[in-house]
């Protein structure tokens, strides 16, 4: 007796599905999860400035002006300035340079410094308008966002000096780690394109009571005191500034009277400026500079270069 032969048979009404329609479905996800992935930032056009702010959101908004001070108007930082326009030759030629803290007294040119040595490194290879070394500047509560501006600025032929004006950590911050690791030692570490450079009133970029605090609360005191001061070792350069005599700050004086072409006899000058500088507690360059734009004001004459 011959066997009956069993047939699959597929249950009525089961729609069939076709290799096509489930790869237009996986297509359209794919489509959708591209919309919702957040797009990679692009550089903008760097030809338009040599100096930019960064945001971030990931924009670099370009500076038309920049405030500057010429370079031949910072009077008693004769060593310091050497030796930072240096480095930033070296590093605009690709040779290797060092990341550097300008840390000390208020008012001594510090972020000055830093300003002029850009500009006078780009107007010394003939840049022309837009130079090939870009100026960026990060504000300090922009910090954590630095691994994305340098993402961005990697693999660019520019060269950028990363510039952070009155860097400083109190309390409970710790963005001071994450600063750590992109400076040295990160897995990916610094762009060869970029250098870092930072100014503070503050050595070790921590407050006293902070790393005192830090003491009385750690297991191994030492260890975490350590842990504070490793951040500015990570700057191959420090450099200090520190408060002005007498004679330095009247050559500040008459540096910018000279400059400016502001026609006072110079007891007179010296006389006020001394005055002035007792009236504020201070001498520096910042309150040179005061000093003469209220002596200008005064006279009647426009600060114009």
């Amino acid at each position: 007796m011959a066997k009956s032969k069993s047939k699959s048979r597929s249950k009525p009404g089961t729609p069939k599905v076709k290799g096509s329609g489930q790869d237009d479905v996986l297509e359209r996800i794919a489509t959708a999860l591209e919309r919702l992935a957040p797009q990679p930032k692009a550089l903008p056009d760097l030809r338009v400035a040599d100096a930019f702010i960064w945001h971030p959101d990931g924009r670099l908004a370009p500076v038309n002006h920049v405030n500057r001070v010429e370079m031949s108007l910072l009077r008693g930082i004769d060593r310091v300035r050497d030796v930072l326009v240096e480095n930033t030759e070296r590093f605009a030629k690709g040779l290797p340079a060092n990341n550097a803290l300008l840390w000390g007294a208020r008012g001594m040119g510090k972020s000055s410094l830093v300003k002029a040595s850009h500009a006078a490194v780009n107007a010394a290879a003939g840049s022309g308008k837009s130079g090939h070394l870009k100026l960026v500047e990060i504000h300090r509560e922009d910090i954590q966002s630095l691994p994305d501006l340098m993402a961005l600025t990697r693999g660019s032929h520019y060269r950028f000096i990363v510039f952070c004006d009155d860097l400083s950590f109190d309390g409970e911050d710790t963005t001071y780690k994450s600063l750590k690791a992109l400076l040295e030692g990160g897995i990916e570490g610094r762009p060869d394109n970029v250098i870092f450079y930072a100014t503070s009133n503050r050595r070790h970029l921590m407050s006293r009571d902070m790393m005192e605090n830090e003491r009385s609360t750690a297991i191994n005191p030492g260890e975490t005191v350590e842990e504070k001061v490793s951040l500015s070792d990570r700057f191959g350069l420090w450099l200090g500034f520190h408060r002005c005599s007498q004679d330095e700050f009247l050559a500040m004086i008459d540096g910018y009277v000279g400059h400016y072409k502001i026609s006072v006899a110079v007891d007179e000058l010296h006389r006020d400026a001394l005055e002035w500088s007792t009236t504020r507690g201070s001498r520096s360059g910042r309150v040179a500079w005061q000093f003469v734009q209220d002596l200008a004001g005064r006279l009647g004459v426009t600060l114009k270069d």
